[in-house]
């Protein structure tokens, strides 16, 4: 049977997390319905719309961080996001640390590597 599942995460910058969606090529909705098994749907304060049957909606839990839910049924919400959310965590992360570093007067500078992560140089004043 599948259902939605919470991943507990500490995004709490919805620029950066539009960000994130923008390079991935995807869509960043306010007060959507994300699509899960069967019709099932999860109304989210941000729902991202993926490209295949399933969504991902965020709510903010009582941190106030977004938590992310998803329909993990036949690993479609993986195949386009990572394991555990990986890939849209780590340019979430990218994103949030350019933003507060240019936010406080440092250049920085971004690099791809080889593994498939990327390399953040924060420094000097811009």
């Amino acid at each position: 049977m599948s259902h939605f599942t919470e991943i507990a995460t500490e995004i709490r910058d919805p620029v950066a997390l539009m960000e994130a969606c923008d390079e991935l090529g995807l869509r960043l909705e306010k007060d959507a319905a994300a699509r899960g098994y069967g019709g099932m749907t999860r109304r989210g304060e941000f729902v991202i719309k993926l490209k295949g049957p399933y969504d991902v909606a965020l709510n903010r839990n009582n941190g106030g961080a977004y938590a992310l839910e998803a329909d993990h049924w036949q690993g479609h919400v993986e195949q386009e996001l990572g394991s555990g959310f990986g890939r849209l965590l780590q340019l979430y992360g990218v994103h949030k640390a350019r933003i507060e570093a240019q936010r406080r007067g440092y250049a920085v500078r971004r690099r791809s590597m080889a593994d498939g992560s990327i390399k953040l140089t924060i420094g000097g004043v811009r």
